[in-house]
C-alpha cells in the first residue's frame, strides 16, 4: 500500500498516478516493495520528493529536488531504479574473482636474430 504524503501541497490524482507508476517500474525485478512512502514538501520554487522504500533484503532511500513537481518524480523514480537495479544484480558482480597469473603462456615471444650483412 503506497503512502503519499504531502505538506503544503494538494496531492491530485495526477500526481499520485505519476508516483505510481514510477514505482510500478520498481516491480520489474521481482522484489516484494514492503511499506513504499513518499513525501512531498514545497520550499519556495523547489518541489522536495523523498521516497522510503522497504524490501525484503534492505531499505531504499532516494531523494530528488527540482522546479517542476513531475522532473522531481521522474528523478526520483530514477534514482530508485538505479539503487535496486544494484542491489539485485550484486551476487552476479564478480568483482571478488582476479585474473589468472598465466599470461604468460597466451603470448609467445618468438626471438629473431638479425644479422648484419
Amino acid at each position: 500500500m503506497l503512502k503519499i504524503t504531502s505538506k503544503q501541497l494538494e496531492v491530485t490524482a495526477l500526481i499520485r498516478e505519476r508516483i505510481e507508476g514510477r514505482l510500478e517500474k520498481l516491480s520489474r525485478h521481482d522484489i516484494q516493495l514492503i511499506n513504499p512512502h513518499v513525501i512531498i514538501t514545497q520550499e519556495k520554487q523547489l518541489f522536495k520528493i523523498e521516497a522510503s522504500v522497504g524490501l525484503p533484503s534492505g531499505d531504499l532511500f532516494a531523494q530528488a529536488k527540482s522546479e517542476n513537481l513531475y522532473a522531481a518524480i521522474t528523478a526520483m523514480g530514477q534514482k530508485l531504479e538505479k539503487q535496486l537495479n544494484r542491489l539485485t544484480h550484486k551476487p552476479q558482480a564478480q568483482r571478488h574473482v582476479s585474473l589468472p597469473n598465466d599470461t604468460e603462456s597466451e603470448f609467445e615471444y618468438v626471438y629473431k636474430e638479425e644479422t648484419a650483412a
